[in-house]
């Protein structure tokens, strides 16, 4: 019972910021809508879960599952992103940080794939 207010806030709270809208719970609902719209739909979407009697720990390591697919391809965004001039200035990798982080990238795309195919023919 104490994890749905926690998780349900921090929901709202990493969405309302990530799109720069009004949040805190110190905000009436008329002036931070999006805030509790989410929270209402987070706090839904858990009592689903929990009426359909979903397995957590399954649910648990599918999202590492899924994360671990998408991780490769957020990694090629912020290589790319993090060679970009006109969006980091002077601040673009060197020589280094651009072996380890391709390295890196390849790698995690690597596992994917790897795992991908294991689950197919394994």
């Amino acid at each position: 019972m104490l994890t749905v207010p926690v998780l349900t806030g921090a929901a709202a709270y990493g969405v309302t910021e990530a799109f720069g809208w009004r949040s805190g719970l110190d905000h009436k609902i008329t002036h931070a809508p999006q805030f509790y719209v989410i929270i209402i739909a987070a706090t839904l979407v858990g009592m689903v879960i929990a009426i359909l009697d979903v397995n957590p720990i399954a649910a648990l390591v599918l999202s590492a599952v899924i994360n671990g697919l998408i991780a490769a391809l957020l990694l090629v965004l912020v290589m790319l992103v993090s060679n970009n001039r006109a969006a980091m200035g002077e601040r673009t990798n060197g020589r280094l940080l651009n072996v380890v982080g391709w390295i890196t990238t390849i790698v995690m795309g690597v596992a994917a794939i790897g795992l991908i195919v294991t689950s197919i023919f394994g």
